[in-house]
């Protein structure tokens, strides 16, 4: 007979949000408890398998006594907090924030972003044609991911995912400071020289797609990418015995990119190099 362990059950606390009684478990955000009720809060920077960094301060929300917004990532429930998630003041934070970072980056391949400018009014063009961006264009250095920093935010999560959250690799780090803020490896180095494992962790959580597989990349540019094509099936991986779960996504027949689910007690959406671009062999069908 197989014993699940159920773990220690958490204390549920009770606040309102946006005037309504919710319930969350000891130790939930803000966050958390407005998914569970329902509410819609964008964010940008939060993920789901890491610490929130508050750096897009797109999620600000409202509580009362509290002299400034706070961001509902980070932000612990308390029982009787009220949080109020649309009121004009968050609103207004919010489309600052939008049009600030549209301005200087490109978030056109980052999902719900075009809502999200739509719902609060925002308006990057405002800013001119001189808003700060690096321009630098896709750096193209090996055949596995694409990084293009002209869609970076900052958020800090590929950050994480190399360094003491999950890879303890610390191959990249953000060097620079103000607009000349940039992920960047040791000494500037080239990231072939860098102590890249090419694990691809930090292109699974990446939310803009600063960080997009080589394959995606030339599929975008040849204008043949359409995730309404795709579907997704999770299989387990084949190289060794640890049993990481694997989400391939194939278009026309052929794996395009390869996932793991964050849900996963092995792998936390986490893999190695085999796992995550190891899949060549699965459709080359000359041998």
């Amino acid at each position: 007979m197989t014993v699940t362990p159920l773990g220690i059950p958490r204390r549920l606390l009770e606040f309102t949000i946006d005037g309504e009684e919710v319930r969350a478990p000891e130790g939930a955000t803000v966050l958390d408890a407005c998914r569970a009720a329902g509410k819609e809060v964008p964010t940008l920077c939060q993920g789901d398998t890491l610490t929130p960094k508050n750096a897009c301060r797109v999620c600000v929300v409202g509580v009362e006594g509290a002299r400034t917004l706070v961001p509902a990532c980070s932000r612990r429930a308390e029982p009787g907090m009220v949080v109020r998630t649309d009121t004009e003041r968050a609103r207004h934070s919010r489309k600052i924030v939008l049009e600030l970072l549209a301005s200087s980056v490109d978030l056109s391949t980052t999902p719900e972003v075009a809502g999200w400018l739509k719902e609060y009014e925002a308006k990057p063009d405002r800013f001119g044609p001189d808003a700060a961006r690096l321009n630098d264009g896709p750096q193209i250095d090996n055949d596995l991911y694409v990084r293009d920093y002209d869609k970076c935010v900052l958020c800090y999560k590929c950050v994480d995912a190399c360094g003491d959250q999950w890879q303890n690799t610390f191959a990249i780090s953000v060097a620079g400071r103000g607009f000349d803020a940039r992920i960047a490896v040791e000494h500037d180095a080239p990231l072939t020289d860098s102590a890249c494992v090419y694990c691809g962790n930090c292109i699974e959580v990446c939310p803009t797609g600063a960080l997009s597989f080589r394959s995606e990349f030339d599929m975008r540019a040849a204008g043949t990418w359409d995730e309404s094509k795709q579907t997704e099936t999770t299989t387990v991986c084949a190289y060794c015995g640890v049993g990481c779960n694997l989400t391939l996504h194939v278009q026309d027949n052929e794996i395009v990119k390869v996932t793991s689910p964050h849900d996963n007690p092995v792998t936390h959406g986490n893999l190695c190099i085999k796992g995550r671009f190891g899949y060549q062999h699965v459709q080359n069908r000359d041998r």
